[in-house]
């Protein structure tokens, strides 16, 4: 029972509640960058290369199998046969989505600094709270005695 009870300890802990939280919010984060990149960035950028789809820029290294019923243009079809490729616009596409999730995380942490910044200057700069009543008395009664 020492061990079920250690288990039910952790698992009510508020850290590990706040982790599966960040865990949700985090898969939901991931969606919504996945559809900003590939929606709408990429799409535009695909435009200036001359494509939309990036996925289909791709160095094939190896031979197609006599097999192959696919696209012979089709990177997924290619790769789904096990053809090695370079597969560059499948990188491009994975390395934009990195960058505008850690831009993304870059201007969140940025704001919440801020926040923090001058919930602390407001803090320093509060002026001290005035002087209790029956202080300010007891120092009369001591400096009449000193004198």
């Amino acid at each position: 029972m020492g061990l079920i009870s250690e288990f039910k300890t952790f698992i009510n802990r508020g850290n590990v509640m706040d982790l599966a939280v960040g865990v949700i919010i985090g898969g939901a984060f991931a969606t919504i960058t996945k559809s900003l990149t590939e929606d709408l960035i990429m799409p535009v950028v695909g435009y200036i290369f001359g494509g939309a789809d990036f996925s289909r820029y791709f160095v094939r290294l190896g031979p197609v199998p006599e097999t192959f019923s696919g696209n012979p243009g089709s990177y997924a079809d290619l790769k789904a046969a096990g053809v090695a490729m370079f597969g560059w616009g499948e990188f491009l596409t994975v390395l934009v989505n990195f960058l505008i999730l850690a831009f993304i995380i870059f201007l969140i942490v940025r704001a919440v600094n801020k926040l923090t910044q001058k919930e602390e200057v407001k803090q320093e700069a509060a002026p001290p709270p005035p002087t209790p009543e029956d202080v300010l008395l007891l120092r009369e009664i001591r400096d009449s005695l000193k004198k």
